[in-house]
Order: structure tokens, then C-alpha cells, then sequence
């Protein structure tokens, strides 16, 4: 995969690799010799060994990273063992909820009524099954009494109530077998799952002539917090074998596969302390957990496969350790730091949101990602420089060749993928407006589905068929009057008298969609009613009743509404409030980073666009699998016939980020290039020539680390993975290897069109792979000139390509 060749029929004239054979020219990153020579090269075009006198000096940061390799890989150690000390426990100390809006009125109303009246936001169920005896059978009665009496007096515990004290029909199951006894656990979601573990042991299981299970909203976010955690452990079993296998298939050498491995899990250590830490001061969601290892592997993977890629064909072409090492960092590192920048902001958007499940993932997903990218950088060189060229030690493939080649893998293997992907480029370019228009309609297609999706709320559905809160809840759904999990509750807050609370009750009574009204329960100055509407739970119609509940008139009281489906309206306006500015700012920055790359106006323009279609398949996927229920038998999931709010941002800003990640690697090949020959054509078959392969099998690492997050018993969990594994693939293998070369041609030179104050302003601050400017300075035009010509001549072949068998070596 590192030995890369022109497509057939590539060959150049002898002589010297490209219009400027100065030590400073752009041919210098693409021959990698060349780069830490003065420019000298074989006369087939292939760039001579590097020696002292033609070496280039080595940078500031090279040095600083490869002046002390074994010191900095003892402090990487030491680091890392701080970090797996300060990152214990941080499963434990995470939340499970976070899609409720913090300053939402829901929020306020729920927060009112636990400080005021605890037993009407009961958190802690207590499922009592009579067996086949009535639960007003007189033994069952009595030992009911006595379980609740025993739990009223846990340490905790409030606002404890029964069907045997309150005779209420919503607490008695139809069929007159099962009871329920309601309490409220106290604190945060920590000390609240702290306390359930203490005490579920305690109740649950037979207690004379009944059976007690254990539920309610905090025994289903302990639960689900207990199976991720089991579950990230099993993906992460999963991953890491199959993902080293992988590497041992692309790079060979059992040593070079093993170096992203482990850069990935620095990076997955060291965010976990960081998470850690923000534990002490904000919530955060145990779902970003499952971020952590997905993107710690995936990008840290991809950093290095790049990385590594480059140094040892640096070795490959003749330069000596410490040389190839700065090259290395100046051509690939740079993309890596580029790269991991654009994926930090895609996930900062989510900062905006105000539900600390979605900037839980901005947390944990910029700490990964610049933690990888930091590991990559520093990490790697060291190793490069105690290793060097044992770095292809160990080449674990050489049973399947007849003869060992010298370099990181087969120079047969890497030519015929080099030239397959030429091939395939000039394919998708001579037929540009049919793949062009073919591909988009296919992913537009791909994404209808989503034209119908609903949005509600997570529950005791997220959890595997056999949890014990999940069985709990579903006895109550099925077997239990009324709509429950579904009631609103008003509070009502002011000098209240009785005439006044009945007014406003019988106002509430004829709002539409009102089944009943129960209360007022009343306080000092503040009451509550409770109301029990006719439709669904998170239905349509209920979603209504809450915003006409609002809208009545209520005089000098103030009023405030909350229940499952409030926190649904509110959650859904806070996010359609914030998103545009989520898109807003990927799209800006997005923009702004890839003219940096580039020098274009349009080619900015394309990334964005390109990127929203590499989506569609997954988000049309979603709706059509998880919300519509396809395949959950096949993939072991019950659908609830709508999608969790929050997961569609998170989704999107997720795979949004890592579509730029490959964008980010092919556009740098492809600028550089055209810097180089001006040749626009050829400049897009040279750069997918260059990195399909590689992109390909970096989505595929990517894309099997989601898929083991997929296996996830937790459907959005199982939702996330494999929703993104989908996306991924997509946006390597139908985005970067159809729409991007078609539309490039369709374009043309207008590609690189930029007006002369932006032209100026990126021959200033713009960012490149090429270690240098253009070579053809004396060619028209210029970077960014849709006039300037190819520097080859017009002969039509690919620049920088060697002669047919020749082994060129190029950067990521």
C-alpha cells in the first residue's frame, strides 16, 4: 500500500523529477528522496539516496521530538499510566440521561416538584406480583405494608407510597396480580445509582407470598449505564484484534501494525482522565464513552496509517532515519494536524446545545481527536528513531510471496492498486455527468426515508429484552390502567386559593386531549395537578395538549408544565432553536479550513456539499431500520416508531467530521499536485491514484471499530455504531471514489478559481502538504489560475509518475 505507482502508459522523460529540481520545490514532497536531497535524482526520474551533504536541515520540531526518543517515549509511558489512574472509575461517575434542556420550562417544573412534593415525581417503582392470590388479598396487603414501611426508612428514600395506601387504579394492574409501590430516590443520577445499588438487593426477589422487581427511571439509567459499560468493554475485545489483524494486511510488518495501535490507545487512556476531570465540574453522558473508543481507534488509526506510510517510504527511497522522520512530519504530519482540526470543530458544534448528552460527545470527541493527533506527532517519530528501518520487521505476509521484497510491503501489490485506481479515475472522468448524476440521485434516494422521521424520547425500550427494569416497565405499559410514563404534571405557583385552584382545574378539564384531572396537592403557596391525557405517551396529540396547557390563561398563578412528553417539546425547540448555529459554524469553519488547504472558492463549496450527501444513506437508514423497525429482528433491538432526538446531531456532526477527515487527505494530494504541473485532470486521477487505497482501508478500520461499538445491546448505542460505520463507507468508497473525481472534471480549471484579494490572502496563510510553492513559477497563471498550464507539456501523463514498473514513492 506504501509503494505507489502511475497508472499504465504513466511514464515520463528522464531527467529530473519535476520543472524545479531545487531542494524547495513542490516535487520534493512527492519524491520523497528528493525532499531531504538538493534535488538530485537518477536519470529514470527516481529520486537518489539522501546523504549528509544533500540532507535538509532538520526543523525545530523534528527536533525537538527526535532529540531525546527514548526520553520521550518513558514520559509517554509515565503520562499514560497517570492517565489509566486518573481515568479509573469515570464509567461510574457519568450520567445516563442528558436529553433534557437544563433551562427548559420542563426542567424547572420537574426540579419544583422534587424539592416540593417528592412523591410526585417517583423515580423508584416497586413491581409487587401477587402470584395468583388478588393484591388485596389480606397476607398480601400486609407484607406490601411492611416492604413499603421498610423502604421509607432507607437512607434516601422519600415520597414513598403504595396501591395499599392510596387504593389509586393507576397503581393496581388490570388483571388485580400486580401492585406497585412508589418512591423517590434523592441526589444526582450518581448518588441516586449509588443508592439503588445499595438497596435493590434488599427488595427484589420473593418476600413471603410475593415477588418483587425493581424499576422506574433510575433503575433503567442505572441499567443501561451497567450494559454499556459491559458492552464497550466486549466492542473494545472486539476491535482491537480484528483492527490489528487489518493492519498486519495493509502494512505487513507485525511492527509497523502494531504502532497505530497503540497510538490509539494513549489517546483512549488519556481522554478518559480528561473526562474524568470534567466530571468534577459538569455532567457527562456514558454514552461518550462509546465515542471515546470509536474515534481513539478509528482516527488514531488513520493518523498513523498515514504517518507510517510515509516514513518508511522515505526509508524506501534511501534517506536515513532522522531525515525521513522531518520529511515525514512535514508532508504527512501536517495533513494529520490539518485533518484532526477540521474533525475538532465538526464536534465543537455540539457545544451549542444546551442537553449535556450532546456536548458530552464534544468533550470526549475534541479530546480523542487532538490526543490522537498529539500521539501520532510526537509518539511516532520517537519510535521512528529507535526503530528506523526495523520498523518492517516481522513482515508477517512473506509466506504468501514467493520472494521478499525489499520496503513496507510488495511492490507488485502497491503498483497494481496504484494503477487500478488511475484506471478507475479515468473511468469516472470520461463518463464525469453519468457517475456525477447517477451517484447523487442514488444517495438522495438512499436518504428519503428520512423524510419521515419522528422524534420522541428514550426509555426502558433501549434495553435488551431480558433487563429487569425493562420487564418491570413493560408490565406497567401493558398491563396497567391509563397512559403510564405518559401524565403531565402542572404546577401551579403563587397565592392560590381554593376557588382559584378550581377555576383553573376545570380550564385545564376542557383543553382538548384531557382524559382527567387529578389534584390540586397543595403546599405553601405552590400546587400541582396532575393531568392524564387521551393519546399516546409522546404522541402528536399529547405534544398539543402540552403547548394549549401553556397557552391557557391562569391570572395571577404562574404555571409551568412538565411530564415525558414536555421534556420531548422542549428538548425538540431547544435543539431546532440551536441548530443553525451547529450548522453554521461547521460550515463556516468547514470553508474557511478547506480555502486554506486549497487556495479555491469552489472547492470549499464542494466539500460541504459532497459531505451533507455522504449522509443520506445514513440517515435514510435510521429511520428506515431503527424508527420503522426493519432488521430488528436480524440486529436484536425493539423499535418504539421514533427516533431519540439528540441522535440525529450527534450523528450528523460525528460523521460530518470524519467525511472531512478523508476529504482533508485526498484534496492535499490533489493541490499539491496541480501546484506542481498545473494539469487539473491528471492532477485528480495522480491524488486518488495516491490515497484511495489507503482511504479505503483506513474507512474500513474506521468502519469495524463502529460495528463492534454496533453490537451494543443498547439500541441508540447500536444506532450510533453501525448508523456511522454506514457513513464511512459511503463517503470512501461511493463519495471520495465517484462524485469527487466527476465533479472535479465537470468543473475543470475553474476548480482552483479564487479572486486575486483571497489569492493573496492564502499564498499568506494558506496550508499545504507540499513542502514548497509551485514549481512551475514561470508557467501563466499561477495557483488558483484556471489558465495555467500543465508543466508536463500537455503530454497527458500523470505528474510525478515513473515509468511502467518503476516504484515511485509518495506522501499521504
Amino acid at each position: 500500500m506504501s509503494e505507489v505507482n502511475g497508472p499504465p502508459g504513466s511514464a515520463r522523460p528522464s531527467g529530473p523529477p519535476g520543472p524545479s529540481g531545487s531542494s524547495g520545490s513542490s516535487s520534493a514532497s512527492n519524491s520523497p528522496g528528493a525532499s531531504s536531497s538538493s534535488g538530485t535524482s537518477s536519470s529514470s526520474g527516481r529520486p537518489g539516496p539522501s546523504g549528509p551533504a544533500g540532507a535538509r536541515p532538520v526543523g525545530g520540531w523534528t527536533r525537538f521530538v527526535t532529540a531525546r526518543p527514548r526520553l520521550s517515549l518513558l514520559a509517554a509511558l509515565v503520562i499514560t499510566a497517570l492517565a489509566v489512574f486518573a481515568g479509573s472509575g469515570v464509567a461510574d461517575r457519568m450520567g445516563s440521561g442528558g436529553w433534557q434542556a437544563p433551562d427548559a420550562e420542563s426542567s424547572y417544573a420537574t426540579e419544583a416538584l422534587e424539592r416540593e412534593f417528592p412523591a410526585s415525581q417517583p423515580n423508584l417503582l416497586l413491581l409487587v406480583d401477587s402470584g395468583t392470590a388478588s393484591v388485596d388479598d389480606p397476607a398480601v396487603a400486609a407484607e406490601a405494608a411492611r416492604i413499603a414501611e421498610r423502604l421509607a426508612g432507607e437512607p434516601g428514600i422519600s415520597g414513598v407510597t403504595s396501591y395499599w395506601q392510596t387504593k389509586a387504579p393507576a397503581l393496581r394492574a388490570e388483571d388485580g396480580r400486580e401492585a406497585l409501590i412508589a418512591a423517590r430516590i434523592g441526589g444526582d443520577e450518581t448518588e441516586a445509582g449509588e443508592t439503588l445499588e445499595r438497596i435493590a438487593p434488599d427488595f427484589a426477589g420473593e418476600s413471603g407470598p410475593v415477588t418483587v422487581s425493581v424499576g422506574g427511571p433510575v433503575a433503567v439509567q442505572h441499567e443501561m449505564q451497567t450494559i454499556i459499560q459491559e458492552d464497550l468493554l466486549r466492542a473494545e475485545l472486539i476491535a482491537l484484534p480484528v483492527t490489528l489483524v487489518l493492519l498486519v494486511m495493509v502494512f505487513g510488518s507485525a511492527v509497523a501494525a502494531l504502532l497505530p495501535l497503540l497510538v490509539g490507545i494513549v489517546a483512549i487512556l488519556g481522554t478518559n482522565a480528561v473526562l474524568r476531570g470534567l466530571t468534577e465540574f459538569t455532567d457527562v453522558s456514558v454514552f461518550a464513552m462509546n465515542l471515546t473508543t470509536a474515534l481513539g481507534l478509528g482516527l488514531a488509526i488513520d493518523y498513523a496509517l498515514f504517518i507510517v506510510r510515509r516514513f518508511r517510504e522515505e526509508l524506501d527511497a534511501g534517506a536515513d532515519t532522522r531525515t525521513a522522520v522531518g520529511t515525514t512530519l512535514r508532508t504527512a504530519g501536517r495533513t494529520v494536524l490539518f485533518s484532526a482540526l477540521t474533525v475538532a470543530v465538526s464536534l465543537s458544534a455540539m457545544l451549542v446545545f444546551p442537553q449535556y448528552f450532546l456536548r458530552s460527545f464534544a468533550y470526549a470527541g475534541i479530546a480523542v481527536v487532538l490526543l490522537a493527533a498529539a500521539a501520532a506527532l510526537i509518539l511516532l517519530p520517537a519510535a521512528f528513531m529507535l526503530l528506523g528501518h526495523r520498523v518492517n520487521a516481522l513482515d508477517l505476509r512473506r509466506l504468501l510471496r514467493r520472494g521478499r521484497r525489499s520496503g513496507p510491503g510488495a511492490a507488485v501489490a502497491a503498483e497494481e492498486s496504484g494503477k487500478g485506481w488511475a484506471r478507475f479515475a479515468r473511468l469516472v472522468m470520461r463518463r464525469a455527468p453519468v457517475f456525477a448524476i447517477v451517484t447523487t440521485v442514488g444517495l438522495v434516494l438512499l436518504g428519503l426515508p428520512f423524510l419521515g422521521v419522528k422524534f420522541g424520547t428514550a426509555d426502558d425500550r433501549q434495553l435488551p429484552a431480558g433487563a429487569e427494569s425493562r420487564v418491570v416497565q413493560e408490565h406497567i405499559r401493558d398491563g396497567f390502567p391509563g397512559s403510564p410514563g405518559g401524565g403531565l404534571e402542572l404546577l401551579v405557583e403563587g397565592e392560590g386559593t381554593p376557588a382559584a385552584y378550581a377555576a383553573l382545574k376545570e380550564r385545564v378539564e376542557k383543553v382538548p386531549g384531557v382524559q382527567r384531572v387529578d389534584g390540586p396537592v397543595t403546599g405553601e403557596a405552590v400546587a400541582y395537578f396532575s393531568v392524564l391525557p387521551k393519546g399516546e405517551a409522546v404522541g402528536q396529540e399529547t405534544q398539543q395538549l402540552v403547548r394549549d396547557l401553556r397557552a391557557i390563561p391562569t391570572g395571577s398563578l404562574d404555571t409551568s408544565v412538565t411530564g415525558t412528553a414536555a421534556v420531548l417539546v422542549d428538548s425538540k425547540d431547544a435543539i431546532a432553536d440551536r441548530l443553525p448555529w451547529a450548522i453554521g459554524i461547521i460550515v463556516v469553519v468547514t470553508l474557511l479550513l478547506v480555502f486554506l488547504l486549497t487556495g479555491s472558492v469552489l472547492i470549499p463549496i464542494q466539500a460541504v456539499v459532497l459531505n451533507a450527501l455522504s449522509l443520506t444513506a445514513m440517515f435514510g437508514a435510521v429511520v428506515w431500520v431503527f424508527q420503522d423497525g426493519n432488521l430488528s429482528g436480524v440486529l436484536a433491538f425493539t423499535s418504539t416508531g421514533d427516533i431519540e432526538t439528540t441522535l440525529p446531531v450527534l450523528m450528523f456532526c460525528v460523521a460530518f467530521g470524519l467525511s472531512m477527515d478523508y476529504g482533508v487527505f485526498l484534496l492535499s494530494r490533489i493541490k499539491e499536485e496541480y501546484d506542481r504541473t498545473g494539469d487539473h485532470e491528471r492532477s485528480v486521477t495522480f491524488g486518488l491514484s495516491r490515497t484511495g487505497g489507503l482511504i479505503t482501508a483506513a474507512a474500513v478500520i474506521l468502519a469495524v471499530v463502529m460495528v463492534a461499538i454496533g453490537t451494543s445491546r443498547v439500541t441508540n448505542t447500536k444506532m450510533l455504531g453501525l448508523g456511522i460505520a454506514l457513513a464511512v463507507l459511503m463517503d470512501a468508497m461511493v463519495v471520495r471514489s465517484l462524485l469527487v473525481p466527476a465533479v472535479m472534471k465537470l468543473t475543470g480549471h475553474a476548480t482552483w478559481w479564487a479572486p486575486r484579494p483571497l489569492r493573496a490572502f492564502h499564498q499568506r496563510f494558506g496550508l499545504s502538504e507540499g513542502e514548497s510553492a509551485p514549481a512551475a513559477s514561470g508557467a501563466k497563471g499561477g495557483s488558483g489560475d484556471p489558465e495555467k498550464p500543465a508543466a508536463d507539456g500537455g503530454t497527458g501523463e500523470i505528474p510525478g509518475a515513473a515509468r511502467e514498473g518503476e516504484k515511485v514513492t509518495t506522501g499521504a
